[in-house]
This record gives C-alpha cells, structure tokens and sequence, in this order.
C-alpha cells in the first residue's frame, strides 16, 4: 500500500495554526484596545452623575438657564481632581471679567448694533492675544473672559435691559457646576493629579539618569536624545501646576513638581557640558577623573524618591573643594575648571531633582520653589488674535445681512469655537475635531429629544435618556486621537437637548440650533486654514527669530535666573523640535542649531550675572570688563582669554569670590566653544556681534 503524500508546506514555512492563532491574537488586541478601562468607565459616570446632579439642583433653584449647568459640568470635566479644580477657578474668574465687560458694553453700545460689535470684535482679539501668553488653565480663562460677552451681551443685543439678569444667572448656573463638580469628585474618589504625576516624573527621573550615564561613559549622548527627553518632562508641567488646590499640603507637592522638572532640564544640559569638557581635555587629570566619578556615583542605581542613595551634600561639598583648588592654582587649563564646575552645577541638579521627587511623593517642604516660564512667539500669538477677531467680523457681518432670527445664538458659537482654537497646540486638529463632534452633538440630542423622550416628561426619564451621549462624550474625550470630538460632543450635547421643566419640543428651533452649530465648525474649520495659518516653517522662524533677539540681549548683558533661563530655553527647544520635520540629518542638524542658541545665551547670560556679583573686587574689575567686551563682542579668542584672565586674577580672592569666578569662567568657556563651532550659522542668523 503506498504512503499517503506528504502535506505540502505552507508558503513561508509557518503552519496555518500559527497563522491564524496570530491573527486571533491581533484581533483580540484591537477590541482590547476598544473596550473602556476601569478607570475610564468611573470618570464617564461620575460627570453623568455630576451633570444629572447640577440638572436637578438647577431645577429646584428654578435657574433662568437649566442647560448652563449641565454645560458647566461638562466643561470641567477631568479625569483628575487637581485639573478640574484648576480649571474651575479660572472658569469662574473668567466669567466675572467677562460678565463685568459685558454690563459695560451693553451700558456703552446697547443701541447700537454695529457699536457693539465692533467693540466686541476687538476685546475678543484681545483676550485672545492675552491668552497666547499665559499656560492652561489660565489660558483657558482669559480666552472665556472673551466669548462670555458673546454669551451674555452679543446674546441680549435686542433686549439689553436683561443683560444684567443674564450676567447672575450664568454665574449662578457656573458656581453650581463648580460645587456639583468638586463635590462628586471627592465623593467618587477622583484620581489626584499628584499621585499620576508621581509615577510620570519618577519615570522621567530614570531616563534623565539614563542620558547622564551615557554621557559620562562615552560622551555626549546628542541632539535627538536630549530632545526627546524634554519633549516626555515638558508635558508634566500642566499637572505640576494643577496640584496646588488638591489638598492641604498640595503647594508643596506643585513647588516639589516645578522643582523637579526644572532640576530635569538643568541635568540634561550639565551632563552633555560635563562630556564636551571631557572630549575637550587631552589627558585628564586626577581631580577631572574624581568629578567624573562623582557624578557617576550621583546618578547611580538608587532611589531618589526615598531619600537612599549617595549624600548629595558631601558630594557637592567634594566639588566645591575641587573647583576651589583649581582656581586658587590659577594655571589649570580652563576645560578642566569648565568640567569641574558642570559637575557641581549636574550634582546640584540632581539634588533638586531628587528632592522634588520626595516632595511630591510626600508633601513636604522642598529646598525651593522655582517658575517653568512658557516661550510664546508675538507673532503667532498676534497672528491668533487676528484670526479670531476676523472670523469673527466677517461671520458677524454676514449673518446680520442674512436676518436670521437666531443669528446671535450662531455668533455666540463662532466666538466660542474660535477662541477655544487658539489656546490648543494645533487648531487644525483641533477645527477637525469640532467639525466632527458638532454633527455628532447634533445627531445625539435630536434622537434623545425625538426620539427616546418623545414628548415625555420627567427627570428619571431624562437622566437615563441622556446617560449614553455623555458616557459616549467621556469615552471619546479620555481617547487623545478623539479628544476634541468627544469633548465637543460632551459640551454641545445638553447645550443644543436645553433640559427644562417643561421639556420643549420644538422641532424646528432645535432643527436650526443644530444647523448653525455646524456651521459655526465649518467656518472654525475654514478660518483655521484661510485666514492667516502659521505653517510649521514659520513656527521654526519664530522660534529661531526669537532665540536670536534672546542670544543678542544675553551677549549685551541682559543677565537673568539660571533655572528661569534653562526652564524658557526648554519650553522653547520643546516646541521648535514639535514643528521640525525633514529628513533625519536635516532634523539634526536644525536641532544642534536651536540647542546651540540656547547654549549661548545661557552662558551669557549667567557669566554677566556672575561677574555683576563679582563687580566689588578691585582685583577683578579689569578681567571683568575685558570678558564684557569678549561678550558683546561674541569672539572666541576674546571669551577664552578673558576667562583665562578672571581665573588668575581671582586666584588670591576669598573662596566665595573664586566660586563665583569658576561660573563665570566656565560659562565664558562654553559660550566660546559653541560659538567656534556655529559660527556660520550666527551669521547666517544674523545674530548683532556676528
């Protein structure tokens, strides 16, 4: 009997039970990745309960605008304790301003129409303009103070006699959101932001290390990785700031954050000095290869959080006494101070940052408490201001000659839509999303009114009717690809149902409500694109135009706060590297460049500063203005002898005076060795001494 023929193999070698045990398991992953977490399912119920909440109180209080409250509610929803009551109070402060400019424009122009909308236009381009500036939560306050006077004054152009009635009401109906909201939070045990922050920094923390341990082992580790690393710190600082109103202590743990963050950034910037010093030295001496190993003892295998681990102090105490000799030597070669003092400067740092991270995880007091300033380019935050306020002049305009009758509720929507669009990172996106969730807001609160209410009435009914829209919205809104769909949903949702009691059904107001909120995305998403876009290119421009006018200022002796100088050099470098694309070299190099201003104009800045403090010691005034002169004048050879006449005249200065000399000298140093190297491009620049 022949032998049955062999099962032909299958075209790659691979069983077809593997393969569809594969395609079993990626199939599984995807509705894995579909299916709500725990943690997500508690914060969709807790903002329906929390909007079914304010619905019922608003009710019982008999508000003038029921739906204001759930709309407050949906507004402040966080997934975190700390976010919600950051935004809460810059909500309501917010709505103040804005309520209080708005009884005054309705005094100034309730009779005429054109008057006020005119003035409106442009204290929207304003708070717009103002918002660009500011971070947040605080962003998001002054861009509402804006539209407030849409909602209450634009709304009442026809009866401004009820403007102040409108103006109590809103406030009426934004405090009881904002108690609902705190209420339900504490209640329902939302997440504190400190405690999610925690694990993130910590993280963050052991990738710094990381980068540090290389740049110590095998030199300086580069752009791109340094860049990465303040594209993960950067995003914390919104959480860092949020912390304060959580709880008693809750200063202490936001002070811990900032310091940590900015500790971050300094060693990032302190381990690459540290390693272009090294590279600088030929061979080494015994006091370079102690620094080395000190700083490779202070990011070794411990745990900061807990407080184990090296003594910091003892090992800064080491370098202090290292960089002392050296000055007092007065003849080491000047890398060798420059590499000394960077180690002390990353040992500091990483104090900090180990003490932030322990002042966070504990709420006590930390050694400091330091600003994370925001870089903003005027020009695009003029260029926001200008695009909302034509928008919305040109909207304005257009929907006055129509005639319709619901014509400031539309503008209202514009002004709302458009000022949101300029605090996000990227307002196309953000246009996008709007574009996609109004529909959506739309098609859900018509199938809940006409379809499961039906022309009933009753609250039961109501809170079950709407439970799937805004579960729907958070779900959406915790997903950061649909994010600004779900939050818009979220917030438009119970704005276009308008619970009342009696619940309306009027099919063609609501019909038309629906329409003119889509249209209101349609003219966001057109006015993102037509009416002066910022390309990524020119976000690039700026950034380099403004670092330019910060390197001459620092080259001029407009010295400053090295930490503040290093957090806005970061923030900056973080948002240039967002808008660099291109190839690979190209990136690089458009990033060695961007880091290379920022290098200098630190270095300057912080060897004025220095030499300002050093300005009584008769022996130091001559070097002092010489490195002045080097300064202004951005010659290498220049900075370099200056530094080498500062470290010989300060050799016989009291210790503090030889401390504050090594600054100075190693910053010089650096500003030199930087310069030598991008030379062509400081004067492509166009940077003032080039």
């Amino acid at each position: 009997m022949p032998e049955p023929a062999p099962a032909a193999a299958s075209p790659a070698g691979t069983r077809p039970d593997r393969i569809s045990d594969r395609t079993l398991d990626r199939t599984l992953d995807r509705l894995d990745a579909w299916v709500p977490k725990p943690a997500a399912l508690a914060f969709a119920v807790r903002i329906w309960v929390a909007m079914m909440a304010a619905l019922y109180l608003a009710f019982w209080l008999q508000l003038d605008s029921t739906s204001s409250a759930a709309v407050g509610v949906a507004i402040l929803a966080q997934p975190k304790r700390g976010q919600a009551i950051s935004k809460a109070v810059y909500r309501l402060l917010g709505t103040i301003l804005g309520g209080a400019v708005s009884l005054l424009f309705l005094a100034l122009f309730g009779q005429d129409r054109v008057e006020m909308l005119v003035a409106f236009t442009l204290w929207l381009g304003l708070c717009v303009f103002v918002a660009q500036y500011l971070q947040d939560t605080r962003a998001y306050g002054a861009m509402l103070s804006g539209y407030t006077v849409a909602i209450i004054a634009v709304a009442h152009l026809d009866t401004p006699q009820n403007g102040f009635d409108a103006t109590v009401a809103r406030l009426a109906a934004i405090t009881l959101a904002i108690v609902v909201i705190t209420f339900i939070n504490d209640a329902l045990a939302s997440p504190s932001t400190w405690r999610s922050l925690r694990p993130q920094l910590a993280a963050a923390h052991a990738a710094v290390q990381d980068f540090c341990r290389a740049a110590f082992a095998a030199g300086d580790p580069g752009v791109e990785w340094a860049a990465a690393l303040i594209a993960r710190i950067a995003p914390m600082r919104a959480d860092a700031s949020a912390i304060a109103g959580e709880l008693d202590d809750g200063s202490f743990r936001a002070a811990g954050a900032r310091s940590g963050i900015a500790a971050l950034y300094a060693m990032v910037a302190a381990s690459r000095a540290v390693a272009r010093a090294r590279a600088e030295l030929a061979q080494p001496s015994p006091e370079a290869e102690e620094a080395l190993a000190i700083c490779r003892t202070a990011v070794g295998e411990w745990a900061g959080e807990t407080g184990g681990g090296p003594d910091m102090a003892a090992l800064a105490a080491r370098l202090r006494d290292l960089v002392d000799a050296s000055l007092r030597a007065g003849d080491r070669p000047l890398d060798e101070i420059a590499l000394l003092q960077r180690a002390l400067d990353f040992v500091v740092a990483a104090t900090f940052a180990a003490d932030g991270l322990h002042a966070l995880a504990t709420g006590d007091r930390p050694l400091r408490d330091v600003d994370l300033p925001t870089h903003r380019d005027f020009p695009v935050a003029l260029r926001a201001a200008f695009r909302v306020a034509i928008a919305f002049a040109i909207t304005a305009s257009l929907f006055v000659a129509s005639g319709l009758p619901q014509s400031s509720f539309a503008l209202v929507q514009v002004a709302a839509t458009c000022s949101l669009s300029s605090v996000t990172p990227d307002p196309r996106k953000f246009a996008l999303g709007v574009l996609m969730g109004m529909p959506l807001a739309a098609l859900m609160a018509g199938l809940v009114l006409f379809g499961l209410l039906n022309g009933n009435q009753g609250f039961p009914l109501l809170a079950l009717a709407m439970a799937p829209p805004i579960l729907l919205g958070c779900l959406l809104a915790l997903n950061p690809p649909t994010f600004t769909v779900g939050f818009i949903s979220l917030v438009f949702f119970p704005a276009l149902l308008a619970p009342s009691n009696p619940q309306g059904y009027d099919a063609g107001t609501f019909f038309l409500n629906a329409f003119l909120v889509v249209l209101a995305a349609l003219i966001l998403f057109l006015t993102v694109r037509l009416v002066l876009p910022v390309t990524a290119a020119q976000h690039r421009a700026y950034a380099l135009d403004s670092a330019r006018r910060d390197l001459a200022g620092a080259l001029a002796g407009e010295g400053g706060d090295a930490t503040t100088r290093t957090s806005l050099n970061a923030d900056r470098l973080y948002q240039f590297a967002g808008y660099s694309s291109g190839s690979g070299a190209v990136r690089r190099m458009a990033l060695a460049h961007a880091f290379a201003l920022a290098q200098i104009e630190a270095a300057a800045a912080r060897a004025h500063g220095q030499m300002h403090r050093l300005r009584a010691a008769d022996a130091l005034r001559g070097p002092i203005e010489r490195a002045r002169a080097a300064l202004r004048a951005g010659h290498p050879g220049r900075l370099e002898a200056a530094a080498r006449d500062l470290v010989q005249a300060a050799s016989a200065e009291p210790r503090p005076s030889r401390l504050c000399t090594a600054r100075a000298a190693a910053d010089l140093v650096a500003a030199a060795r930087v310069i030598a190297r991008h030379r062509r491009f400081l004067r492509r620049l166009g940077v003032a001494p080039f």
